[in-house]
């Protein structure tokens, strides 16, 4: 069995298959999850000082915070491509230098 690894953010990865559930920490119930795993000794901060927008909890207790929105890493949850997401940089095309344009009247 292959593990997949979804990344949460500034280069942190969590194994997919121990993500229970991938919520806002705006709630009341939420945000006391944090501090029980805070207290506990289980809260792993991945937010590098920035706002936490995720917070991503394990079935084994661990809680994890993220600086990116829980939509982001449900998408890379989900989708096919296990690899981290990359930015492609476009390469011009050589065949489309060579074309003539031709002058709109």
């Amino acid at each position: 069995m292959e593990t997949r690894l979804i990344n949460i953010g500034f280069g942190n990865i969590v194994a997919a298959n121990r993500i229970i559930a991938i919520v806002s920490p705006d709630s009341a119930p939420i945000k006391r999850i944090i501090q029980e795993a805070r207290d506990k000794g289980i809260l792993i901060d991945a937010t590098y000082g920035r706002r936490t927008r995720a917070v991503v909890i394990t079935d084994s207790g661990h809680v994890v915070l993220s600086a990116v929105q829980p939509e982001t890493v449900a998408h890379r949850f989900t989708s096919k491509d296990a690899a981290p997401e990359q930015e492609s940089v476009e390469q011009p095309d050589e065949d489309a230098a060579e074309t003539p344009v031709a002058d709109a009247e």
